[in-house]
């Protein structure tokens, strides 16, 4: 690996979960030290490679998992959030690899920053799952992750607009319930967990709201009028509340960007 998007094509090809976060910490580590070039000339694959297990089901095939209140329940709620962060690294390194180019460097420092967290919860995670008993790969995962990326991979400022600022500011809404109910049935280390990985969430959402707004801004566009746009155009869910706003305004989401879209 020579470049920064050779080291985002690697992580996104490798299929197995303890190496792409090997790899993913490796590349971040690399490129703080200087020893990549900010240089873009690589095809990235449209998909990510996957391992076999779990395996990966249309959202209306997904079994209910119910409010986390077993034990049971709470290893399916934090099998279904191992999964979100696995694919979120691949989604951080595609943002990379394919759009570093159209940024100046400081896209990159951040992103990277932005992937190595990724790994991290991931991590987290998957260990939290196997002192559970559990592994990730134990159970069926969602396989509508990816959608968003293919319809975005042709512009960045649609991406931006999806990825983070729909699909991780979601994740600041019902992160706190989440924390919640773990606190509500006695698992104490998971809430912690989760806490760490929200207080993590809201950096990224504020970075893809930062990266965005200045794209807008030198393409002389209204920057919250163009993302109700591009949601509507490429995101195929609803921006429905309860919204998180406090944790959202903290992101610099503010609510002329969602409120619209909630009240129709």
């Amino acid at each position: 690996m020579t470049s920064v998007a050779q080291a985002a094509r690697t992580v996104l090809l490798t299929a197995d979960p303890a190496a792409k976060v090997r790899i993913a910490r490796a590349v971040a580590r690399t490129w703080r030290r200087g020893e990549l070039s900010h240089d873009f000339a690589v095809t990235l694959p449209d998909r990510p490679a996957r391992p076999d297990a779990p395996e990966l089901l249309p959202p209306n095939r997904m079994p209910s998992r119910g409010k986390g209140g077993s034990e049971r329940g709470r290893i399916a709620l934090l099998h279904a959030l191992a999964h979100i962060e696995f694919v979120a690294i691949d989604l951080a390194f595609d943002l990379i690899g394919r759009f570093g180019g159209h940024f100046p460097r400081g896209f990159t420092d951040e992103w990277i920053g932005v992937a190595a967290d990724e790994a991290m919860h991931f991590a987290l995670l998957d260990r939290r799952l196997k002192t559970l008993g559990s592994w990730y790969g134990a159970l069926p995962a969602h396989d509508g992750l990816w959608d968003s990326a293919t319809a975005t991979a042709h512009d960045p400022v649609a991406r931006l607009a999806v990825v983070p600022m729909v699909l991780e500011a979601r994740g600041l809404d019902v992160t706190p319930t989440t924390i919640t109910r773990f606190e509500a049935g006695g698992d104490a280390i998971s809430a912690r967990i989760l806490r760490r990985i929200l207080a993590d969430e809201i950096r990224h959402v504020r970075a893809g709201t930062r990266w965005y707004e200045s794209a807008c801004i030198a393409a002389d566009l209204i920057p919250a009028e163009h993302w109700r746009t591009m949601v509507a155009t490429y995101f195929t869910g609803t921006v429905k509340p309860p919204f998180n706003d406090s944790a959202r305004a903290a992101a610099g989401l503010t609510r002329e960007y969602y409120q619209p879209l909630a009240s129709d």
